[in-house]
């Protein structure tokens, strides 16, 4: 890989809302009626966090490193796939220097857990909170969030060279 300071990386994934299942954002679990649907626990945050850091390393997506086909994945803790996300950063020289993850979901309301979820993400990655902006936004009624079927998640990361 060529050795260049600083590498930008974005990352986007959703999972349809089901009966029967626990809901895990950011690996903190969240009090509601319905889950998120996947062959993994489906914690859309980490996914998409996690292919934002792959992203930014020119890798594949998180679909070649936990193929959703492979028994050995299913219901797999999500924390393990970041983990993994992480330490190709530091494998390949980089430091994360900051991350802006976004959650669009209608429904249940997401900001009492937001800061539980920084918390969680920093200790996860070892870096400090202050390195994660996180928000929580709606879709205003529209589309699959907005009817409440799903929920989604966006990140963008920066990643620095280590010296």
């Amino acid at each position: 890989m060529k050795r260049i300071p600083f590498r930008i990386g974005q990352g986007y994934d959703l999972h349809r809302l089901v009966e029967g299942r626990k809901l895990v954002l950011g690996g903190v679990e969240i009090e509601h009626s319905h889950g998120l649907l996947g062959h993994s626990d489906a914690d859309c945050l980490i996914h998409a966090l996690a292919d934002s850091l792959f992203g930014a390393l020119a890798l594949p997506d998180i679909g070649h490193h936990f193929p959703d086909n492979d028994p050995a994945c299913k219901d797999l803790d999500s924390k393990i796939i970041l983990q993994k996300a992480a330490l190709a950063c530091k494998s390949e020289g980089y430091a994360i220097a900051n991350l802006d993850l976004t959650l669009v979901a209608q429904e249940p309301k997401l900001s009492p857990y937001l800061e539980r979820i920084k918390l969680n993400l920093s200790q996860i990655l070892r870096i400090e909170p202050s390195q994660i902006g996180l928000k929580a936004t709606t879709n205003e009624s529209v589309g699959c969030v907005g009817r409440k079927e799903a929920i989604a998640a966006f990140s963008v990361c920066l990643l620095q060279r280590e010296d």
